[in-house]
Order: structure tokens, then sequence, then C-alpha cells
């Protein structure tokens, strides 16, 4: 291999340093008052919304087999939002708030210079402040399902068999991994500009855009791509699978068909299902753990994967950049 004069080559493992950095920036995170701030809210929102579902699971829920499953999908007055829909609410912000100035960050500090002037490769520092967070999140979510665990217990005296209690930590799982997709994203901008300000604009503006618009313009390609002109089964089937196949291009909805299999048994499809299909089917009945798993696993890639190239994006760019300040 011919090596190019004057080209300084690496030295050692371009990982070293790199628990250093996780467990600097988990120490960091979990001691500032940003994140304080929002697991003060986060704890809030579930005490509140998990003590509701459990008055109404008592007074109309007496003989469900996953009683314990209900404490996460189960909406009730005056908050009529349920725990789950609050997670897929407020993760992203979670997340975005924790990594929307990971790198800018250091820039505008002038420490990022003195931080490579270590035995330290760009390769670890990136990836260690993307693991730090992750695993700051993932500690706070972990406490959070411990404590909704708790409180179906103390309040409902059931205990939880062993799928639901599984099929609640493949919740986690997911969240995880939603949560995952909003840092990458949050850390792509924060090594794209140099203002946090910046950075974190644009980043809620993609939340907001899948948040808000993405299913209405969903909606809109489908019906010009795929019009119902006769109003056949076969028109409206073809537009059904269109708007659902566009409609899995957003995080939100990867997101929502995983919480959907893993909290509801008795969900045996995602999207359109056809009478053939249901043919020797018993309605009604629950879908075993393994098979709930295979209904959502190109959700689970899918989220896994755009992390990954989301993460790429980032190290490319990062790569590229001048860190001298």
């Amino acid at each position: 291999m011919i090596r190019r004069e004057g080209t300084p080559q690496r030295e050692g493992s371009p990982w070293t340093g790199l628990w250093a950095v996780v467990v600097k920036e988990m120490a960091d995170h979990l001691s500032s008052p940003r994140m304080r701030v929002l697991e003060g809210l986060i704890l809030l929102t579930a005490i509140g919304t998990v003590y509701l579902a459990i008055q109404n699971i008592r007074q109309t829920i007496g003989e469900d087999p996953f009683l314990f499953l209900r404490l996460f999908t189960t909406a009730t007055e005056p908050l009529n939002y349920s725990f789950v829909a609050f997670m897929g609410f407020l993760i992203p912000l979670t997340a975005i708030a924790l990594g929307f100035d990971a790198v800018n960050g250091e820039y505008n500090r002038r420490t990022l210079s003195r931080v490579l002037a270590q035995p330290i490769y760009r390769d670890a520092l990136l990836l260690g402040k993307f693991l730090g967070a992750l695993f700051t999140l993932t500690i706070t979510l972990l406490g959070l399902w411990l404590l909704v665990t708790g409180l179906g217990i103390y309040r409902l005296g059931v205990i939880p068999s062993g799928e639901e209690v599984a099929r609640s930590l493949l919740f986690l799982l997911a969240t995880v991994a939603y949560a995952a997709i909003w840092l990458a994203l949050a850390m792509m901008f924060s090594v794209r500009f140099r203002q946090p300000a910046t950075s974190a604009m644009a980043a809620m503006a993609i939340w907001l855009f899948f948040a808000v618009f993405w299913d209405i313009i969903v909606r809109i390609v489908a019906g010009i791509v795929r019009p119902v002109q006769y109003g056949f089964g076969e028109e409206q089937l073809a537009q059904a699978q269109l708007q659902l196949a566009l409609s899995r291009l957003s995080p939100n909805t990867l997101y929502a068909e995983m919480i959907l299999a893993f909290l509801n048994p008795q969900v045996r499809a995602l999207g359109p299902v056809l009478l053939a299909q249901l043919e020797g089917a018993i309605l009604g009945t629950p879908l075993p753990l393994s098979q709930s798993l295979l209904l959502v696993w190109p959700q689970l890639t899918g989220l896994t994967a755009a992390v990954l190239i989301l993460f790429a994006i980032t190290y490319v760019n990062f790569q590229r950049q001048e860190v001298r300040a």
C-alpha cells in the first residue's frame, strides 16, 4: 500500500479513552440543572397518568389477563392522555435537549482542541458523547419503569406475570431506540451548526414536521398518486397501503406500531387486513410474545438503521471539521 508522505498515522486503538468520555458525559448530564428539570417533568407526568390509569382500571376492568399492561395505555380524564402518549411527546424533547450542544458547545467553550490534545481520537470523543447521553436516558427510563411497576403492584395489588414484564421491558427497549434517533439527529446538527440555538431549532423543526405535518402530507400524496376514482375495493386498498408505507418513513409511526404490538397482545396485524388473512384465526385471542416481536421486528430494525445512518453522517462531518479554536 502506498503511504502518502507527511500524513500522520494513527497509533493505537481509535477507541482509547472511550469509556472515560462516556463516564464524564453521564456525570455532566445527571448533575446538570437541564436534566433535573426534564426528570422532574417526566416524573410528574408519569405519576399523574399512572395514578389516573389505576383509578380507571380498578373501576372498569376486573378480569383482564394483561391488567398490568393497561397501566401504560389507559387514558382517562382530566388528562385524556395515556402514559405512552406522554412518552411519545417528552422523549424526543429530552433527547434533543441532551444532544443539541454536544459538539458545538465544546467549540464555543474553546475546550474541543484541549480535549483532543489528550490521547483521545475524535472517534472515541463522538461515540462517547452519544453513548453517555443515551445511557443517561436509559437510566432515567429504567427508573421510570421501576416506578410505574411499583405503583401498579402497590395500588392494584396484582403481581405482573412473566409475559407482562417481558412485554413492558420490550416497550422500554423500543423507547430507548426511539430516543436514540432524536439524540443522533440533535448531535448531527450540533456538528453541522456552530451555534447551539441553531442546532436546537433545526432538531425541533424536524420533530414538529413529523409530529404535526407528516400525516397531512402523506394523506395528500396518497390521494394524488393512488386516487380512488370509482370506489372499488382495490383502489381503496392500494391507497391505504401507499399511505401506510409513506407514514412508516416517520419514526413516530414506527414507535407507535411497536408500542401497539408490545402493550396490546390482541393486536395480530399492523395495517390493512383482508378477510382471507383472517381464515382460521380466533379473534380476540392474545398473540404470543414471540409472534408480537416478529410482527414489529421490521419497525425495530428500521429505527436501529436510522440511528446508524444519522450517526454515520455525524461521524463523517465531524472528521472533516477543523477543531483548532
